[in-house]
């Protein structure tokens, strides 16, 4: 069955869409056909992927004009530093719980107070391009804190998503507070054994 349509909503702005396709029909309408009328469609190419990348100021307008076109949003937050396998399989797992992905990026300093000294690897410039190129992320943002309260308030999640073992008693209780206060749900993903960016740098220092 074909994945159903997901139309753009227009912004207004320099952000003029909100997903990766918008599909048109010409300005005849229908083509035609040897076997019956059907819409003659034409794809636009892709976004951006610097159009893709949101500040905290431009999040506010993107959240509500995913809400005026009825779309789900799903948030999730990380540091992203070496992305791998396991990163990709959670971002689509989380991807499939509604109908738009933000992605939530640690600022710099933020992945220093998380990692210790010698991380980030990569800017949190680099590190926000290189996840919006994604195809199963549609929106991505950094903020500047250890903690994602904020940006949750900024986002409204209707879902958030939290990869790992974790509980609801054992999430940050403020971006706990701040979801469900929103009407938010959260849902909770196994991260993949074995792959992870710590482990990533232990093999790199070993070999």
């Amino acid at each position: 069955m074909a994945a159903p349509f997901r139309g753009a909503v227009d912004l207004s702005t320099d952000k003029a869409t909100l997903l990766r396709f918008r599909t048109i029909l010409p300005p005849g309408g229908m083509a035609k056909s040897h076997c019956q009328p059907r819409p003659a469609l034409r794809t636009i190419p892709p976004m951006s992927i610097r159009d893709k990348i949101f500040s905290l100021e431009q999040l506010l307008q993107w959240r509500r004009a995913a809400r005026a076109a009825g779309r789900k949003v799903v948030v999730t937050n990380g540091c992203f530093d070496i992305l791998h396998a396991g990163h990709v399989t959670y971002l689509e797992a989380a991807r499939a719980q509604g109908d738009l992905l933000l992605l939530g990026v640690n600022g710099d300093s933020s992945v220093r107070e998380l990692k210790g000294p010698g991380r980030p690897l990569n800017s949190e410039a680099d590190r926000a391009a290189v996840v919006a190129a994604l195809q199963s992320v549609d929106a991505v943002c950094i903020f500047p804190e250890k903690r994602a309260a904020n940006f949750l308030a900024q986002a409204q999640p209707d879902i958030y998503v939290k990869g790992g073992d974790y509980t609801p008693d054992t999430l940050d209780q403020d971006e706990r507070k701040v979801v469900e206060a929103g009407g938010g749900r959260i849902v909770i993903i196994p991260f993949v054994p074995g792959k992870s960016t710590t482990g990533l740098l232990q093999k790199m220092s070993a070999g």
